[in-house]
Formats: structure tokens, C-alpha cells, sequence
């Protein structure tokens, strides 16, 4: 069994998000990719602006209909900060014969060295950065670069798009799009 663990704050999960998963479980043959939406970032602090309950939600909306995808709350159910060493780990007990990778953005992949346990991360999984189609980074040692396609989307600029009252659409799946109006988020 081949599992990408595909982490973030997902606020919101938006088609930049869905294509880099697609185009890593492609390319790495993956037989499910876990999107796994943090409590709480400890190198995001107060960056997340939907509540916890919203985000899974957007979630669930932004994978449904795509059998390789599936949604862990684990670490909003575990709460507190959201440690990616701890949710590994839970995983490799779990699926101690699943070969388990780490897929990271860029920006997160920069941030590596800083995460809590760092080595054991890489002990744990592989970890692949999702680079954007002429995207380059300085990547730590022993991470693979993955090229994706290239989809200059962000959940700043959707938040940003929502509140100055502008469309989402094309930024985020339809059913987001329609949760997010629904609930008022982001205004």
C-alpha cells in the first residue's frame, strides 16, 4: 500500500490543493492520499480564519467524487497544536507495511528543519515537496521534488476575493464555493 499524507490548513481547500494531489498520486503510483487539515499550525499561528468545523467540511466537499482521496481529522480530533512527527507516527502503527510519503508545498518544505522532530519525519515518510511547474526551492536533504502543474491559486487571495465580494469560482470546487457563501465565511 502506497499513502500520501497530504497535510494543511486548508482555509479554504482550494483546485491548487486538488491538482497537486492528483498530480502526486499519478506520478507516485499512491493508492490513497489522506488530506489532513491542522488544528492548529505552530508555524501558522493565528493564519487560519474558519473554524475547524468548516475547514474538514470544505474538506470532505473538495475530495468527494475521487476514490483515491480521503479526509483524517486526526489531528483536529487530537487538538492543540498539530504536530506532523505525531500524525506519522500514528500512521506507521497503524500501516506498519505501507510505504507512507509526505507531501509538502514548497513553503512548507522551507520550514522543515523547524518542524518538531524533524529526522523522525523523515524516518517516518518520505517526504516530497509538490514543486509548481518553475517553482525552485532549496530543499532540505533526503527530500524528493515532485513536478506539478503550475496553478497560481491561494487561500489569501480567496479569503481576500470573498471579502472584497468578488467570484471564487474556478478558485475552489463548486460545493466549496457554495459552503463558503452558505456559511458566511470569510466576510
Amino acid at each position: 500500500m502506497r499513502i500520501g499524507i497530504f497535510g494543511g490548513t486548508f482555509d479554504p481547500p482550494h483546485t491548487g490543493h486538488l491538482l497537486a494531489a492528483v498530480d502526486a498520486a499519478e506520478q507516485l503510483a499512491l493508492d490513497r492520499v489522506v488530506w489532513v487539515p491542522a488544528a492548529q499550525q505552530p508555524l501558522k499561528a493565528g493564519v487560519s480564519s474558519a473554524d475547524a468545523a468548516h475547514r474538514l467540511a470544505m474538506t470532505h466537499l473538495t475530495v468527494q467524487g475521487d476514490d483515491r482521496f480521503s479526509v483524517d481529522p486526526v489531528e483536529l480530533e487530537r487538538g492543540g497544536l498539530s504536530f506532523m512527527v505525531e500524525t506519522l507516527r500514528g500512521y506507521r502503527s497503524r500501516q506498519p507495511d505501507a510505504a507512507l510519503f509526505l507531501l509538502l508545498g514548497v513553503d512548507a518544505a522551507a520550514l522543515l528543519p523547524k518542524w518538531r522532530e524533524p529526522e523522525v519525519v523523515q524516518q517516518l515518510a518520505e517526504v516530497v515537496v509538490l514543486a509548481r511547474g518553475g517553482e525552485e526551492a532549496t530543499l532540505p536533504a533526503g527530500v524528493r521534488s515532485l513536478a506539478t502543474r503550475r496553478i497560481d491559486v491561494s487561500a489569501t487571495e480567496i479569503r481576500a476575493r470573498v471579502a472584497a465580494g468578488q467570484s471564487i469560482r474556478g478558485f475552489v470546487p463548486d460545493a466549496v464555493a457554495a459552503y463558503i457563501a452558505s456559511h458566511g465565511l470569510y466576510r
